[in-house]
């Protein structure tokens, strides 16, 4: 296995048309191999199902198997923003980063907001919860002269996203500063990571029952009151069982059971290819060597976005822990009839190429900017807020 890759050998690779950087790893369940999974569950319930041909191996035939999505590119694609994220916390690196500061305005809401960050909202840079708030003078940020860079940018130019929010040319993003989320310039995931259980064997339904150490026996009924409950009279109206105000031995039963699999492959390619489309001109005029210079630090963003996400450990949902069996590598695959490079990366390497690959390319925005939400998108959450406490309580 060759050294950790350098700027120089990811540059090349950029501007001389390797296809990709990628990394296969298998996974096992972190209570041990066989252990039980609970992969997402989608409508109704059901898993996310498709089947793979295995290679002929240890004496078995190749053969046709059952196959689970336990997370989806989209859900990577969220576990390697918070990854960048966290970094950036740490002072591990600098990116841009837009961020709207909920703090005045949760004094409206019942239950409080996080700030929110470009990494974290769901359409990124065309997010409409960006759109809906503003800078310190007052300006929405549709509005703004930020918005009014990159209203027109596309594949052809893609300069005012690089310096505002180069994780979206990563990432992908459809959208416009005035219409997210659909309408708007397009661009393609340079990123793309999923994690596919192999060999699944599901289990049908699962059955059991959370013990009451205080031994409420069900024929206590009770009946709600304007705070809490109180016994019931013998011919109470709208008499309950005390499992319905969560007291007694409570009985449950679900059909998502989980799975066991032989083992967990999680694939992730960074597309040298899909950075290749991007173009950053500047005043008008494009060059050649400007373009491989970001599309080189954005695919050093990637890359490090998927060795800082392995690092975190791989810890889907509840019930859903994984872990590498062996040390994670990553391949460079060179244009055919070249040999590529395989090669280890860590943490502290990938952010020293992100910081390198920057510094030899176009400047991106230094400080945070942080934005406030506008009157209306404060009213709008305050409201939402109001119907879902009242349809509680009317539930209960």
């Amino acid at each position: 296995m060759s050294d950790s890759l350098s700027l120089a050998e990811l540059s090349a690779a950029v501007s001389g048309g390797a296809a990709a950087l990628r990394s296969i790893t298998v996974l096992q369940p972190v209570e041990g191999e066989g252990g039980k999974v609970f992969p997402a569950t989608y409508a109704e319930g059901k898993y996310a199902t498709e089947k793979r041909r295995l290679p002929a191996s240890a004496g078995l035939p190749e053969r046709e198997v059952d196959c689970v999505l336990l997370n989806s590119v989209q859900s990577e694609a969220n576990h390697a923003e918070l990854a960048l994220l966290d970094a950036m916390r740490r002072g591990l690196i600098q990116l841009p980063l837009i961020e709207v500061d909920f703090t005045e305005a949760n004094a409206q809401f019942q239950k409080d907001l996080p700030n929110l960050t470009s990494l974290e909202v769901p359409h990124r840079l065309a997010d409409a919860i960006l759109r809906d708030s503003m800078l310190e003078d007052g300006t929405r940020f549709s509005k703004s002269a930020y918005a009014e860079r990159w209203r027109r940018s596309n594949l052809w130019n893609a300069t005012a996203i690089y310096e505002l929010c180069p994780t979206a040319l990563v990432f992908g993003m459809w959208g416009s500063p005035d219409k997210p989320g659909g309408l708007g310039a397009k661009f393609e995931r340079a990123y793309i990571s999923e994690i596919v259980a192999v060999d699944t064997l599901t289990v049908p339904d699962r059955r059991g029952f959370r013990v009451d150490p205080l031994e409420v026996s069900k024929g206590a009924a009770v009946v709600r009151t304007g705070d809490g409950f109180q016994l019931a009279g013998e011919k109470a109206k709208g008499a309950l069982r005390p499992s319905e105000v969560n007291h007694g031995n409570i009985i449950f039963e679900s059909k998502n059971g989980g799975i066991r699999c032989r083992f967990a492959e999680q694939t992730t390619v960074v597309s040298l290819g899909a950075l290749r489309k991007l173009r950053f001109p500047v005043d008008g005029k494009s060059d050649a060597k400007r373009d491989d210079a970001a599309r080189t630090a954005l695919a050093a963003l990637a890359l490090c976005a998927g060795v800082l996400t392995t690092e975190r450990g791989v810890s889907l949902r509840s019930r859903c822990n994984l872990r590498p069996v062996a040390p994670r590598v990553w391949e460079l695959l060179d244009r055919p009839g070249r040999p590529g490079k395989t090669f280890p990366m860590t943490g502290e390497a990938a952010v020293e190429l992100v910081k390198e690959a920057a510094a030899a390319s176009m400047p991106w925005m230094k400080e945070t900017l942080t934005l406030k939400p506008t009157p209306e998108l404060v009213d709008l959450v305050r409201k939402s807020q109001e119907i879902m406490a009242a349809q509680g309580e009317e539930e209960s």
